[in-house]
């Protein structure tokens, strides 16, 4: 009997485009492959695990015989972004999108949001790379004091500001106005996001490991609030917290990095929790696809594939691993955006068979109807279960 299921996301670690990746200019894109081709990737671990074994895995060194189960699912909900890739993963599929915005926001829209946070001015107001837009606009901020607010090809509503200027406790509070701003049917936004950075100039304008997501809450019922109100444990660990809104989730830990959200983790894993332990890596997503470092994000996959034998070997006999992703953000391709892509399903455990082809699955939410499905509790209206395909 499985009591626990450990899930890990890498954030952004598509494994090939979707079928429909031509409706998000997108085509070409994978994630894996690319960073396989082009750099000297070694991910032994997740190999043996059977990432190389996944259906239309052009990737020649295939194993003869894995230690898991394995498969790939293609997203259902409008968008490519990690909200509706978690929501989808957890068992709510988000059938309407958000609203983009690929011109930047509306006067109207920024004057209200200036009114009510008491602001006397914003900069930027344009679709790109955040990274870009500090070496743009950071001087500027630091002699004016306004937020450089900014978008992508996602539904984001952005605020970057220095912590010398704006205290992170106030971009905080000015992100939460916004969010009451765009949770209307007449803006539509998905996530607000802040982002604190630091540093003198332009040259050495840094990001920290403040930044917080601020995501729309009128999101269906998933998995979690299943376990939650069944007495499971669920534990959140880095990013999930935000992308949930702490609804469903009976303990969230804030993580530093890749690094520190895989050792958190680790040691919820020692511990005696029963239900759910859910972690996002993010700095896949953030340090290495956003900005195209394809040796960063394969040096990044093999620190994570590195610890893949500390994670089993602290795993009990009642556990079951998962590692997947949320979307696709191939850091091959000219775009910095995230890219519609397959995700990755490795399933462990000792009572998971081994050598098993899932194929190639529906929805995201196959995953939290397997796991529903383990633990006795009733379905949600999304997903399949796979659970007979892959318990001893």
């Amino acid at each position: 009997m499985i009591n626990r299921v450990i899930i890990f996301v890498l954030d952004s670690f598509g494994v090939g485009e979707a079928p429909d990746a031509n409706l998000y200019g997108d085509q070409g894109s994978n994630t894996l492959v690319n960073i396989y081709n082009s750099t000297n990737l070694k991910i032994d671990n997740m190999k043996k695990m059977g990432l190389f074994n996944i259906d239309g895995i052009n990737i020649n060194d295939k194993q003869d015989y894995v230690i898991g189960s394995f498969g790939k699912a293609q997203e259902k909900s409008k968008g490519k972004n990690s909200p509706v890739g978690h929501w989808e993963i957890s068992g709510y599929i988000k059938e309407e999108p958000f609203t983009t915005y690929p011109n930047g926001f509306p006067k109207e829209l920024l004057d209200e949001f200036m009114e009510k946070a008491n602001l006397n001015g914003v900069l930027c107001n344009k679709k790109g790379s955040g990274t870009e837009f500090l070496k743009e606009y950071g001087e500027e901020h630091l002699k004016t004091g306004y937020p450089i607010v900014y978008t992508s090809a996602d539904s984001v509503f952005q605020i970057a500001a220095h912590t010398d200027i704006i205290s992170v406790e106030r971009l905080y509070e000015i992100c939460e106005i916004a969010r009451t701003i765009l949770n209307s049917p007449k803006y539509n936004v998905g996530t607000v996001i802040a982002r604190p950075f630091i540093g003198d100039n332009k040259d050495n304008f840094t990001r920290t490991y403040q930044r917080r997501d601020y995501e729309f809450e009128n999101f269906g019922r998933t998995m979690l609030d299943e376990l939650k109100e069944n007495g499971k444990d669920v534990i959140a660990i880095g990013k999930i917290t935000d992308l949930f809104s702490m609804r469903g989730i009976t303990e969230g830990i804030h993580t530093e990095g890749n690094k520190d959200g895989i050792n958190k983790t680790i040691e919820y894993i020692k511990g005696n929790s029963n239900g759910l332990i859910f972690t996002n890596l993010v700095d896949f997503d953030m340090l290495y696809g956003h900005r195209n470092n394809v040796e960063g994000y394969a040096k990044a996959l093999e620190e994570f594939d590195s610890y893949i034998p500390d994670i089993i070997n602290n795993m009990r006999n009642d556990d079951m691993l998962i590692i997947t992703a949320d979307h696709g953000c191939d850091p091959t391709t000219p775009s910095t955006d995230h890219s519609r892509e397959y995700i990755p399903i490795l399933i462990y455990g000792k009572q998971i068979k081994e050598n098993i082809n899932i194929g190639t699955r529906d929805t995201f939410s196959d995953i939290s109807a397997t796991i529903l499905d383990i633990f006795g509790l009733n379905p949600l209206k999304y997903g399949k279960s796979f659970k007979n395909s892959i318990l001893k």
